[in-house]
């Protein structure tokens, strides 16, 4: 079943308001002749220079220049020099902000962290600034199955102590219920 490509409007709004409307929605991966879906149930806002937990706290850098351009790109980077992580450029040029994707179910199957979702679904390096709003090799659709406000429940971010108070922020976002398969909150780490 296909939906909507969310475009680039959808993108370009406040962090928080994109992070909390990803959940239900979609992720899509073509490779080829392969076509992959998952949907999305739990992200992370990392939000601007003030947020120390954000890249963008350090300024603009070569790694980071993405996060200050057009909404609706994908920000792709590497940790721990083996996981890469896919996030998703939010707000207006020059406000550097992203989502990132944590989880998704794919077939009543969940690929929780972003590690595990980036090499589930083949995405490396080569799709940092990939304009995820042209529906070609990696894109979001919205297929139409609403979430209650209720089942998505928020929480502080993973993996971001050294952050300090900004890493107690409630900017983890993630659907509990809605069918949802049962998983342990206490997580860490990219894997």
């Amino acid at each position: 079943m296909q939906g909507a490509i969310l475009g680039q409007r959808f993108f370009d709004r406040p962090t928080l308001r994109v992070a909390r409307d990803l959940i239900g929605k979609y992720l899509v991966r073509q490779r080829g002749p392969e076509l992959l879906a998952g949907r999305i149930v739990e992200v992370e806002a990392y939000i601007g220079p003030k947020d120390l937990a954000c890249h963008a706290s350090k300024g603009r850098t070569a790694r980071t220049d993405v996060m200050f351009g057009q909404a609706g790109v994908a920000y792709v980077y590497l940790i721990y020099g083996m996981y890469h992580c896919l996030n998703v450029v939010t707000e207006a040029v020059d406000v550097p902000a992203a989502v990132l994707l944590r989880a998704v179910e794919v077939e009543g199957r969940l690929i929780d962290g972003p590690g595990r979702l980036t090499r589930s679904f083949s995405i490396d390096r080569s799709l940092n600034r990939w304009d995820l709003t042209k529906g070609e090799a990696l894109w979001f659709e919205d297929r139409a199955q609403p979430v209650r406000r209720t089942s998505i429940k928020t929480y502080p971010r993973i993996g971001v102590d050294y952050a300090g108070t900004w890493a107690n922020k409630p900017w983890r976002f993630r659907l509990d219920g809605d069918g949802v398969i049962p998983r342990q909150m206490a997580r860490a780490g990219a894997g």
